[in-house]
């Protein structure tokens, strides 16, 4: 069985639109593209540079497709690197130029066809950016991990990791690390059902 991983950036608020640039994502108006920037310190790409470390294929909304798509063919190093031989699984309901190499489209039925690639052997999925793609694994309950880069800003607007794919489910923290920056990493499993109590 294979985990797929939701590694996302995002606000104190749980925005996570345009966390890289501020022309990555202008949709609804959004004007703070780039806000995690000034917090990519040291030990931050020292933590992406280990999570990328290992063996994994991308699972990516069309969007996050095209932005990495005409980046990454164009860089090395252990980003560029290791998204350059990833295979790329793309999600989209419409045509995607999908010129970067190792890269397939999933269209039609969606949600079946990501069990059945869950079934099968191989490394990790790792998803990244996806916004609307996010919201239809954790509406089906296929996110094994959440990890969190918690960012010690709020924006009061953009697209939001929690929205309309939310279900209530429940997560165990696994690691955690609080950077000097005050950038939290928070990295948590899927753990069953919400438990409900009283305090009378």
């Amino acid at each position: 069985m294979r985990k797929i991983v939701v590694f996302t950036m995002v606000s104190l608020d749980g925005v996570m639109q345009a966390p890289g640039g501020p022309k990555e994502d202008t949709s609804g108006g959004f004007s703070y593209g780039g806000w995690t920037v000034p917090y990519a310190d040291e030990s931050f790409a020292n933590i992406i540079n280990e999570e990328l470390s290992v063996p994994f294929d991308l699972l990516l909304g069309s969007k996050t497709y095209k932005i990495f798509a005409a980046y990454w063919p164009k860089h090395s190093g252990v980003i560029g690197d290791s998204f350059n031989k990833a295979k790329k699984y793309v999600v989209s309901d419409k045509t995607v130029d999908l010129t970067w190499k190792e890269s397939f489209p999933l269209s039609d039925d969606v949600v079946a066809k990501i069990k059945a690639l869950k079934k099968e052997q191989g490394p990790m999925f790792q998803v990244h950016g996806s916004t609307m793609l996010i919201q239809t694994l954790l509406k089906n309950d296929l996110v094994d991990e959440l990890r969190l880069r918690i960012i010690p800003i709020t924006l009061g607007t953009g697209k939001r990791l929690f929205a309309e794919g939310t279900i209530p489910a429940a997560f165990e923290l696994i690691e955690f690390k609080a950077l000097p920056t005050g950038v939290i990493i928070a990295n948590y499993q899927r753990s069953g059902e919400i438990k409900t109590g009283t305090f009378d």
